[in-house]
């Protein structure tokens, strides 16, 4: 009896610490759940908070335009550009490759009474901006296209470049799932739209120089001449068909638009570049073929009636002064502005019955610059050459 007794007295003082651990495990557990409640609505709504902010302040107008008083800040146009074809109020493009970036939007706003905005790709590739037209033409009508033919566009590959270069593509489609990428990025959050802010209330942008970027660099003959760095040999020269095949491809890309909308009025026109590089094209044996490819297209977009097409390029006064660049194709602002004020004017116009004549001007100029304009600088010392890596 006695050991008995003694097991339900260890018993009945064991049973209250075992309800009263339960009790605390239960507190615990209730504890927990509720912090992992409240952890996970923290994480809710801080994910809400910075993909909200992305969205209102949205640097890359991926969503709307600008909102809360602010500038379009334009400065990245890999990311941008897209979502401002998209988005913006405009009825007129710019449209061309980094040579392009120096107008000023208003020049042609003001010139044509538009409001025009840049349709810009680095390379300038035929493909690429087509794509970059049909972006634009998806919300808007176009009265006007100016439109930049960079010479190495007219034989490129007529295939879109954006996602074999690295651009963000969650940018450019329309796949909101992928968007996360944009809402939750640090350098987003913490750099480009602190950047679009203090742009926009507290600096001097000017909205219309998008893309814009001759006030970092420096124009003039010494760092034009530093950049270019000559072949030492000259290469037979290709035939005159060698990049017509090519160029076919990419005739009918830009054709293709302008049949699609003959309501817009497109200018094309070709880009005064340096006698440096036309000298490159020479001693590369490319500038026969060059010239022979902007002839096919040339006669190509004339036969329509909503396109006309201006030729800068034998501008010798532009093109032999090295101070207009800062490299052997990029030149200075006041270039861009010489080139609208001639398109405004109707100089320097390629029509179906002088553009066969005016491209073969370029052909002697081309000549000279081999055999008269440059020669002064290879007697001075001034040309750089190409050396072969050991």
């Amino acid at each position: 009896m006695v050991i008995h007794f003694t097991f339900k007295c260890q018993h009945l003082y064991i049973l209250p610490v075992l309800i009263q651990k339960r009790k605390a495990y239960m507190s615990d557990k209730t504890n927990s759940k509720n912090f992992i409640k409240r952890l996970v609505v923290t994480v809710l709504v801080l994910l809400i908070l910075i993909g909200g902010v992305v969205y209102i302040f949205d640097p890359f107008y991926h969503y709307h335009k600008p909102w809360l008083g602010m500038k379009a800040v334009l400065n990245d146009k890999e990311y941008q550009c897209v979502g401002t074809l998209r988005n913006f109020d405009y009825d007129a493009l710019i449209v061309g490759s980094s040579v392009m970036e120096n107008n000023d939007n208003s020049w042609f706003s003001s010139a044509y009474g538009v409001n025009a905005i840049k349709a810009i790709r680095s390379y300038g590739a035929t493909a690429d901006l087509c794509y970059l037209l049909d972006v634009a033409y998806e919300e808007h009508d176009l009265k006007y296209v100016f439109y930049n033919i960079d010479p190495s566009s007219l034989y490129g590959e007529a295939e879109t470049t954006y996602e074999s270069t690295g651009c963000p593509m969650y940018l450019y489609d329309s796949n909101p799932f992928n968007d996360i990428q944009y809402l939750y990025n640090k350098d987003v959050l913490f750099e480009k739209i602190p950047y679009e802010v203090a742009n926009s209330f507290m600096g001097d942008y000017d909205e219309n120089l998008s893309y814009n970027w001759a006030k970092w660099k420096s124009f003039g003959q010494d760092m034009t001449l530093g950049l270019y760095f000559r072949s030492p040999e000259v290469k037979e020269m290709l035939p005159e068909d060698a990049y017509l095949e090519k160029l076919e491809t990419n005739i009918n890309l830009i054709t293709a638009q302008v049949e699609a909308h003959p309501d817009t009025q497109f200018i094309f026109f070709y880009p005064p570049y340096s006698m440096l590089w036309w000298d490159m094209s020479y001693r590369g044996g490319e500038s026969d073929a060059i010239i022979r490819c902007e002839k096919e297209m040339t006669k190509r977009l004339l036969a329509y009636d909503n396109v006309r097409v201006f030729g800068f390029q034998g501008e010798e006064e532009v093109t032999t002064n090295l101070n207009n660049y800062m490299d052997t194709i990029h030149f200075s602002p006041e270039i861009n502005k010489l080139m609208l004020d001639k398109i405004v004017a109707g100089e320097d116009e390629l029509t179906l019955q002088n553009y066969e004549e005016k491209l073969d001007e370029l052909s002697d100029f081309t000549d000279r610059v081999v055999n008269e304009y440059i020669v002064p600088y290879e007697k001075d010392g001034l040309l750089n050459y190409e050396t072969e890596e050991e």
